[in-house]
């Protein structure tokens, strides 16, 4: 019998994939300081666990520059359109050949799924070389690894959409996957029976609330909700009554609270608000301290976006929930012009344990 699962973010990790910076229509008019803020996030990660980094040729002395001697991290030549490695990296499932995780270390191997890729509906082409990339990690994680391989699915899905505890319970968002731009004819029955194929997921809870204004990913549940453990839940708020994103967010808080007190075990949800309102070039910026990324275990990795009393307050929150990790907080006001933060521009592999 063949089990598989889905490991939470927190759980031991063989690596962090990154893929560097170098689109800059992502970033129009503000690209100069990523490549430096981009790798004080490279060098927080890959402080805890290894770091692979894909590297467009045209990007490779860049990154060289950068990064190239950081302990750590090692990069990995394929060429790229974009840096959000969250949706259209592989997620990495542990499959164990006779349904027992506790079993020994040669029945367990990782599957990398490759799920569909079309830049979140269409909206940024070309999108090819993003498409082509999970191959491609995959490729070069079996160099360390043989026991790892890939797994296509006809499913259209980001990464940035999905989130789980390791427990079979995943938090997902219907703009993202059930639309006619990513998966048309696809019902929620559907798409419910090929996450559960793929990653082993047997709850999942659809928010559908909305998403922050700025937001160009129709709802990424990354910006919304985090599991920080599996039994509490922090969700993205506003306070403030006129702004916009109130009560979308506070649809979302409420649909979340509700389900916590009925799933098994119950999750406690908890208010993580977001900053005010800020505007680049007339655009409002899609700022959530939920796009937080939990590495090796031990560290994670928070938004910060140059609002001193917001940023502040989602650090503590975070201290208070997360007793046993390092919240380890890391300016993010420039990346995320590209409307993305550090968990969008990352994807984890877990360990084979």
């Amino acid at each position: 019998m063949t089990h598989r699962r889905w490991p939470a973010e927190w759980e031991p990790q063989s690596a962090i994939w990154l893929s560097w910076p170098h689109n800059r229509e992502t970033w129009p008019g503000h690209f100069e300081g990523v490549p430096a803020a981009f790798a004080r996030f490279v060098r927080a990660t890959a402080e805890v666990v290894p770091v692979q980094i894909l590297v467009d040729p045209a990007a490779a002395g860049d990154a060289e520059k950068h990064v190239g001697g950081v302990v750590g991290v090692t990069l990995v030549e394929c060429p790229t359109n974009d840096c959000w490695i969250r949706d259209y990296g592989p997620t990495f499932v542990i499959d164990s050949s006779d349904g027992d995780e506790s079993a020994t270390d040669r029945s367990l191997s990782v599957v990398g799924i490759d799920w569909r890729y079309n830049a979140w509906g269409g909206k940024y082409p070309p999108w090819d070389r993003d498409a082509a990339a999970a191959e491609r990690i995959v490729r070069s994680a079996r160099q360390r690894d043989p026991r790892i391989r890939r797994e296509e699915s006809p499913l259209c899905c980001e990464g940035g959409a999905l989130e789980t505890d390791g427990l079979g319970r995943l938090l997902t968002t219907p703009e993202c996957l059930i639309t006619e731009t990513r998966n048309p004819g696809w019902d929620q029955e559907r798409i419910a029976h090929e996450l559960h194929r793929r990653l082993g997921i047997t709850e999942i809870l659809w928010i559908d609330g909305g998403g922050l204004e700025g937001d160009d990913t129709d709802g990424h549940v990354d910006q919304l909700a985090r599991f920080v453990d599996e039994r509490n839940v922090v969700c993205a708020v506003c306070d403030d009554a006129s702004d916009p994103n109130h009560e979308p967010l506070e649809a979302n808080y409420r649909q979340l609270r509700i389900w916590g007190r009925q799933t098994d075990p119950e999750v406690e949800v908890h208010r993580l608000p977001i900053p005010e309102p800020r505007r680049i070039e007339g655009q409002r910026v899609p700022e959530s301290y939920c796009n937080f990324l939990i590495v090796g275990g031990s560290r994670v990795i928070v938004p910060q976006f140059a609002q001193p009393a917001a940023d502040e307050r989602a650090v503590a929150i975070l201290t208070e929930l997360m007793p046993g990790m390092e919240i380890y907080p890391l300016e993010a006001s420039e990346l995320v012009w590209g409307l993305g933060a550090f968990h969008c521009a990352s994807q984890q592999q877990p360990a084979r344990v």
